[in-house]
């Protein structure tokens, strides 16, 4: 049985309506493997407007996706069922893992009698606010969709995504964004200003559920909150100084007083020629944008050097990565 998906809002809230048909008519012919990149994701603005009565953030966050990317080489099988390998030891390799829930959703709906096996290979740091998780979904999603024919568009595919995780429709979209609502309203913004970007994770995990439940956004001032327009307003005029100008992150307000790691690796990279720097997502990544490359490779080996290597347990040099605009 096929099913066809559309969306209403109803008082905010995307909601997702299945309808069953007859049979499913495939566009193209499948493919036996298809690899894939998965790129990983920071925040250049993240603002916190209220907290729902059904205990969701309504949240206003520029996004923008960076170089950094896993690699994921699907293989279709003739035998029923997924499998996942990925190449580090503690992540599930199960239905656990969220690349496996996302190939199970189309497979399911699609009705794909075939199996599926993903090999996973994580570059992007794993719990370290850059949707590593999400982005990994969202490619699963995009590659099964191709692989065997389903003809989804991009917008169907986003519909989707979000039944998984707020993330993962921007992680479909991929470039410079607006999100709004709980993260799945998106408006996309002209590629931000190239830049060089630093990456750096501490040797801590921080819990995205644990530092939402903590924020209290009615007692922060209106200092705390970043100027996430004045930021699209930089975007659109192409100014890389105006984009700087405006970094901010309200979630700082809780993971920096409980993890002042995250609070010196932004004053190294600032002190050594950031134009600035900033935690992305819920932590506890940070990443500090540079126009001069030799800068940045050098903050690179300093923070590696900090505290004999106890500081970082990552770090990363990369650039945005931003889509070709459409002819």
């Amino acid at each position: 049985m096929e099913s066809s998906c559309q969306t209403r809002a109803l008082s905010g809230i995307l909601v997702i309506v299945y309808k069953k048909q007859k049979k499913y008519k495939r566009v193209m012919e499948m493919l036996d493997r298809l690899e894939l990149k998965a790129y990983g994701k920071i925040n250049l603005g993240l603002d916190v407007v209220r907290k729902r009565e059904d205990g969701y953030h309504e949240v206003r966050m520029i996004m923008q996706t960076v170089g950094l990317h896993d690699r994921i080489d699907l293989y279709a099988t003739q035998e029923p069922g997924i499998k996942i390998e990925t190449n580090l030891f503690y992540l599930p390799d199960n239905e656990q893992n969220l690349a496996h829930k996302a190939a199970r959703l189309l497979m399911e709906e699609f009705g794909i009698r075939q199996g599926l096996s993903i090999h996973l290979r994580k570059f992007i740091p794993v719990s370290a606010g850059m949707a590593g998780g999400s982005t990994d979904a969202a490619s699963v999603l995009f590659g099964v969709n191709k692989m065997f024919g389903l003809g989804l568009s991009t917008g169907e595919l986003m519909e989707r995504g979000v039944t998984l995780g707020a993330d993962i429709p921007y992680c479909i979209l991929r470039g410079t964004a607006l999100s709004e609502g709980i993260g799945e309203i998106l408006t996309e913004l002209p590629p931000a200003p190239q830049c060089h970007v630093v990456l750096a994770k501490p040797q801590i995990s921080v819990s995205t559920k644990a530092v939402y439940e903590k924020l209290r956004v009615d007692a922060l001032g209106p200092e705390a909150h970043p100027d996430i327009d004045g930021m699209a307003a930089a975007i659109r005029a192409g100014s890389l100084d105006g984009v700087t100008a405006r970094l901010g992150n309200v979630l700082e307000t809780v993971t920096i007083p409980d993890h002042p790691e995250i609070g010196a690796i932004k004053r190294i990279m600032l002190e050594h020629g950031a134009e600035g720097a900033l935690m992305s997502g819920s932590g506890p990544t940070v990443f500090g944008i540079f126009k001069d490359r030799e800068e940045a490779d050098a903050v690179c080996g300093i923070l590696r050097e900090t505290d004999n290597g106890r500081l970082t347990r990552q770090v990363y040099l990369t650039r945005f990565f931003n889509k070709k605009p459409a002819r």
